[in-house]
């Protein structure tokens, strides 16, 4: 069993504070004797260029508000998929983007778990490029949030967000050229679209 140690300076300083708000359960016994009043501590040296986190509005054991945004450092699918260059045609991508490309396939991934939604797109994908298909949707859906009350922060829309990523992981950045959002009409924001390589 390994030996305890002493308390440290910040411990015995916690401790007085919380040992001097205690009320006795038993004030007709004898009491221990306080500890030593603490030296003050030495500030810790200040983080070189660190920038917090906008933390605005917060307040330690405040409810959130019901229509407050959660924290997300990662950019939205389709800002991301944006920022990306442009490897295809550009007449083709203007045509695509603009939903004047009918997709030679289409594959639903709604009512899928991530784990069960991964293998189907690869394999529809592989077998798309195989039968020669260059334009085909990915349909994700938008997601739904988990609402206030969900015990944990859920991002909405888990397929949305993952099915970007997947794209760009092996094996199927092999065989994927360029991905985009779809247009309104082939399913907006609950959707992509995915053009393969030859």
């Amino acid at each position: 069993m390994a030996r305890r140690r002493g308390l440290s300076a910040e411990d015995k300083a916690l401790w007085s504070r919380v040992a001097a708000t205690a009320v006795p359960m038993h004030p007709a016994r004898k009491q221990a004797e306080p500890l030593p009043e603490p030296k003050p501590l030495k500030k810790p040296p200040a983080a070189s260029q660190a920038t917090p986190l906008p933390l605005a509005g917060l307040r330690i054991g405040g409810r959130a508000d019901a229509g407050s945004t959660r924290l997300d450092l990662s950019p939205p699918p389709r800002d991301a998929l944006h920022a990306q260059p442009l490897r295809m045609d550009h007449k083709t991508h203007r045509q695509m983007t603009r939903g004047k490309l009918v997709p030679e396939a289409r594959i639903d991934l709604h009512g899928m778990t991530l784990a069960v939604a991964q293998p189907v797109l690869t394999r529809f994908l592989l077998q798309a490029r195989a039968e020669g298909r260059r334009l085909v949707l990915v349909i994700t859906g938008k997601g739904r949030e988990g609402g206030p009350d969900a015990p944990l922060p859920v991002r909405p829309g888990a397929l949305r967000h993952n099915v970007p990523h997947w794209l760009h992981m092996p094996p199927l950045n092999t065989v994927v050229l360029q991905v985009r959002p779809a247009h309104r009409r082939h399913g907006g924001e609950g959707a992509y679209y995915v053009y393969l390589r030859r």
